[in-house]
C-alpha cells in the first residue's frame, strides 16, 4: 500500500489503524527538511512513514526503506514504496529499530564494507569477527577475537552479551549466538557488530534518543511501542 493511498483514508488516527504501532522513531532526518521518520509495524509488514507534508517526503521514504533493504537484508513489499517484511517472517524488533537509525542518518550511498564482518573492539586491542556457521539445521554465528587483550575470553563473552542484548539473539555455545527464526541475517550481524562491542556507551545512546522521540510522538498524541 502506498502512503498516498493511506493518507487518502483519514487523519493520524486512521492512518495509524492502517499501518500499526510505532517500533521506532528518528527525531531528525538530517537529509530531508530534519523531518522526523517512523518505523511502524502490523501483521508482519514494517511501514516506514511520516506525517510530515513537506514536498517530496515520498520519494524520501522510499529512499529509505531501500536503504534498509540494502543494509538489513528485508525485502520490499510489492506495490509499495515503503514497505517490508523480513524473509525469514519474524520481525526482529530491535535491529529494525537499529536498521532505521541507518537508514535515515546515514547518506543515501552509504554501504557496509564487503568481506568479513569485522571490526575493531572499542574496550581491547581486540579485532573482532563474526562466522557463520551451520547448527542443527540452523545457523549462528561464532565471535572470534584476534590480538592481544588482557582477558579475551572475558571480552568476547561481553560481545556476545552485546549481540543478545541488542540483537534479540539467542546464545547457542560460549561464543556463539543465533537468531531465533534460526535464518542467516548476516546483513543485520554487520549492522549489530559496533553496537555489540560497546553496551554502556550504546545505552546512553538509546536513552538520549528514546527522550527526544518521546517528545516528537507526544505532540502527535500517541506513544511508540
Amino acid at each position: 500500500m502506498t502512503r498516498t493511498t493511506i493518507i487518502k483514508r483519514g487523519a493520524a488516527r486512521e492512518t495509524l489503524a492502517e499501518i500499526g504501532s510505532c517500533l521506532e522513531l528518528v527525531p531528525m532526518d538530517p537529509h530531508f527538511e530534519n523531518v522526523s521518520v517512523g518505523l511502524y509495524y502490523k501483521d508482519g509488514r514494517c511501514t516506514v512513514w511520516s506525517f510530515s507534508r513537506a514536498e517530496g517526503i515520498e520519494g524520501r521514504l522510499r529512499e529509505i526503506r531501500d536503504q534498509m533493504t540494502r543494509l538489513g537484508g528485508v525485502l520490499p513489499v510489492e506495490g509499495s514504496d515503503n514497505q517490508f517484511v523480513f524473509p525469514c517472517g519474524v520481525v526482529h524488533m530491535r535491529p529494525v529499530k537499529f536498521l532505521l537509525t541507518q537508514a535515515v542518518t546515514k547518506a543515501k550511498d552509504f554501504s557496509y564494507p564487503p568481506g568479513r564482518m569485522t571490526i575493531k573492539d572499542s574496550k581491547s586491542a581486540l579485532m573482532l569477527s563474526a562466522e557463520g556457521v551451520e547448527r542443527d539445521g540452523g545457523y549462528a554465528y561464532e565471535v572470534i577475537g584476534e590480538g592481544d587483550a588482557r582477558n579475551p575470553a572475558l571480552r568476547l563473552r561481553m560481545v556476545v552479551a552485546g549481540f543478545m542484548r541488542y540483537g534479540e539473539m539467542e546464545k547457542v555455545g560460549d561464543v556463539e549466538v543465533a537468531f531465533s527464526c534460526g535464518w542467516r541475517h548476516d546483513e543485520l550481524v554487520r549492522l549489530l557488530m559496533p553496537y555489540s562491542r560497546n553496551i554502556s556507551a550504546v545505552e546512553s545512546m538509546l536513552e538520549a534518543e528514546a527522550a527526544r522521540g518521546q517528545m516528537t510522538t507526544s505532540t502527535l498524541g500517541f506513544t511508540p511501542l
